[in-house]
């Protein structure tokens, strides 16, 4: 019987990390592999350069936690926003929506996640200190709960509501124009639109 053939370890340690990305299976991965190596390698050289640029100079911005090249990002330091009004989304990709929804022009603060035990993501993995520190600086009035309408994000606003009411901060949570289970990357952005300026005070 003959022998397998076994892939290069360079090629394979290529398949494995392509990997981490999601959706993406071993036969995906192979596939993408191959593609780069065999078609595009001019492609796959800007994307090593892009990577490795990206995990070089992008940080996370000391003010809403989202992704910068600067200690303090654009967005915050921009003197156009409402500093009185403070957006907690659970993830850049749902800050970008919210900014395409254009019917917001405050500020944000990125979660980088949802509560989910399960996971062991509580609220020491959420950064939630940060949160209050942010929301408790004298300037924010309102603090508006945008984390998705799944079970975690309806914890993870209930968890926030409990620790903001109590000092004094006004409390609101986007409305529900947006469908149960619904994640705010996927949501047009007018239904977003709609359900920021629908926003409720939490109970």
């Amino acid at each position: 019987m003959a022998t397998p053939l076994k892939t290069p370890t360079a090629l394979q340690t290529l398949i494995d990390a392509l990997r981490v990305l999601p959706g993406v299976g071993p036969k995906s991965a192979q596939r993408m592999a191959y593609h780069l190596l065999q078609r595009d390698r001019d492609g796959a050289s800007r994307l090593s350069s892009a990577l490795s640029s990206a995990l070089t100079r992008i940080q996370h911005c000391e003010r809403c936690n989202n992704f910068s090249e600067e200690p303090v990002c654009e967005l915050c330091r921009s003197p156009r926003r409402d500093a009185a009004l403070l957006c907690v989304v659970e993830t850049p990709a749902d800050l970008m929506m919210m900014e395409q929804a254009r019917a917001y022009d405050g500020l944000y603060f990125v979660l980088l996640g949802r509560l989910s035990p399960l996971d062991g993501i509580g609220p020491r993995e959420l950064n939630l200190d940060r949160l209050v520190k942010r929301a408790t600086d004298g300037v924010v009035q309102e603090t508006i709960l945008a984390t998705n309408f799944t079970v975690e994000g309806e914890a993870t606003a209930h968890y926030i509501g409990e620790m903001l009411q109590p000092r004094g901060i006004k409390v609101s949570r986007i409305a529900r124009g947006l469908p149960v289970g619904g994640e705010l990357e996927y949501v047009d952005s007018g239904t977003l639109a709609q359900a920021v300026i629908e926003r409720r005070a939490v109970a």
